[in-house]
């Protein structure tokens, strides 16, 4: 009689084999995993004209290369604190008006060019000569009286007046080191010293950038490949996130999916803030806008908190006035022109306005834009404002609104301490107020921090008394991920990705 065991053998055998593949799989399953060394990433707009930060203004550019391919020489991080970048350390002055910088040893950009003081005399040099279009130019750089460099490795820079925010804006696209040789070609094929080189732009499509096998903190970088896919359309992000098409998506759009993807175990997302003030921008040069009865209607008109819950499915902050609620000094003004249609009605008649009232609203891309300004134009024509809504896109808002080509435009200014731009009578804005100009003056020749808060608040109460643009909201940020991959940034103090930091779990 054949024993029990002798029949079970071979299954047992077989089984066993079986046991022994799949649990030698599972592992090399997850180290493979694990070895996973490229990512692609979803943003909205495509950056325009170039990819050249110093001499455009566009935020996504430093999307897609600052900190990444170029660097300055402070880093500025997700939490907004300041630390070194290619300077290693720095010293200041007492009277707040000379800074030392001691820049780091052997650092060299990705065509071999060798890193040191003159890159940073050249580039500071360039940004503020005459005919730059840096756009941080007249607030930072004509603000510098000399660059002395008495060694490779030290930059010493003068400053005509005080400016306790100038190691923040070191640290902005706008202060990127380049290198004279390779600068002239920035927009078509930047060359800096960061972690990832350009590799290629697919126009239209995408951007992708290739380790720096060179870079000095190599080891420490993970990902051998990044990919930026333009995706401006809500539905296709959602779609490209399902599919797998991209991995994450910085700063996601379609808001009206958030809560699909926060149920999904697949995904992760991360909810945090941005410098973006979203405001409605009022052409101030223009007539009959340059009556500042005509812009506070404007503003009186138009419910914030629609907009926000109709726009941005419920996630904003209302603002009054140039800046966030997380910038140092910020003051709440939505007090100040609070949503009153009546009070629109009879400033617009007190104004002389006949209407209807003609205007044209123009909306680029993002879906803040296109949605929010469906809603405003509804509220505008209660009061007498119709507004032909013109949708253009990211380059043709560049070429157009941003030219001063306008009436009225929806848009979220997402760059840092960028109310300096209202003391620039050529700006956009069309804003011209010797009142505000002294008070910038003031605010950027004081030293004293409990006096720059105080006269920040002077600043914010002028822009929103002067109704200048109508303010909206703070712009929020959402992250949406692989939850596998590690590292995106869920807010952002400046517009930039921190590619070096990325892995896969």
């Amino acid at each position: 009689m054949t024993s029990h065991r002798s029949i079970l053998a071979p299954w047992a055998r077989t089984l066993a084999l079986l046991a022994a593949a799949f649990a030698f799989a599972v592992p090399q399953q997850a180290a493979a995993q694990a070895k996973k060394d490229s990512v692609v990433l979803g943003m909205v707009l495509e950056p325009a004209p170039g990819l050249d930060p110093t001499v455009a203004p566009a935020a996504a550019i430093g999307e897609v290369v600052h900190l990444s391919v170029l660097e300055g020489l402070t880093k500025i991080n997700m939490d907004g604190k300041i630390t070194p970048l290619l300077a290693e350390s720095w010293s200041t002055d007492p009277d707040g008006k000379v800074y030392t910088f001691k820049l780091r040893k052997g650092v060299k950009f990705h065509d071999g060019e060798a890193f040191d003081a003159s890159d940073v005399k050249f580039s500071f040099e360039r940004a503020k000569a005459p005919g730059s279009t840096n756009k941080a130019k007249k607030a930072v750089f004509d603000n510098i009286s000399r660059i002395d460099t008495p060694d490779p490795s030290t930059v010493i820079v003068v400053l005509n007046n005080a400016d306790g925010n100038f190691l923040f804006r070191m640290g902005e696209n706008t202060a990127v080191i380049l290198d004279p040789k390779s600068a002239p070609t920035t927009a078509t094929k930047p060359i800096g010293t960061g972690p990832f080189k350009f590799d290629a732009w697919a126009k239209g499509s995408s951007i992708t950038l290739v380790k720096n096998d060179q870079f000095r903190d190599s080891g420490k970088v993970a990902m051998k490949k990044v990919t930026f896919r333009f995706i401006n359309d809500p539905a296709a992000q959602v779609a490209a996130l399902l599919a797998g098409d991209i991995d994450g998506m910085p700063r996601y759009g379609a808001l009206e999916s958030l809560k699909q993807f926060q149920g999904d175990p697949r995904f992760s997302v991360n909810v945090g803030g941005t410098e973006g003030k979203t405001i409605m921008t009022i052409n101030n040069k223009k007539k009959p806008f340059d009556d500042v009865r005509v812009r506070r209607a404007l503003a009186a008109a138009i419910d914030r908190k629609a907009i926000i819950d109709g726009a941005q499915e419920g996630f904003g902050v209302p603002i009054g006035s140039h800046m966030v609620p997380s910038d140092a000094g910020y003051v709440d003004l939505t007090g100040v022109n609070p949503y009153d249609p009546e009070k629109a009605k009879a400033l617009l008649k007190e104004a002389g306005v006949t209407t209807p009232l003609n205007v044209t609203l123009t909306l680029p891309p993002p879906a803040y834009a296109r949605k929010g300004g469906e809603i405003i134009a509804s509220q505008l024509a209660k009061v007498g404002v119709v507004a032909k809504i013109e949708n253009v896109e990211w380059a043709q808002w560049l070429s157009g609104a941003f030219k001063g080509n306008f009436d009225l435009t929806v848009i979220s200014h997402v760059e840092p301490l960028d109310f300096d731009r209202y003391g620039d009578t050529s700006y956009y804005y069309g804003y011209d107020s010797k009142a505000y100009r002294d008070l910038l003056t003031a605010y950027n020749t004081t030293a004293d921090q409990k006096t720059r808060l105080k006269i920040l608040g002077d600043i914010q109460r002028q822009l929103a008394a002067d109704s200048v643009n109508a303010y909206l909201f703070q712009l929020p940020q959402f992250a949406v991920a692989n939850k596998r991959l590690k590292g995106l940034w869920s807010s952002s103090p400046i517009f930039a990705n921190d590619l070096g930091a990325l892995t896969w779990q």
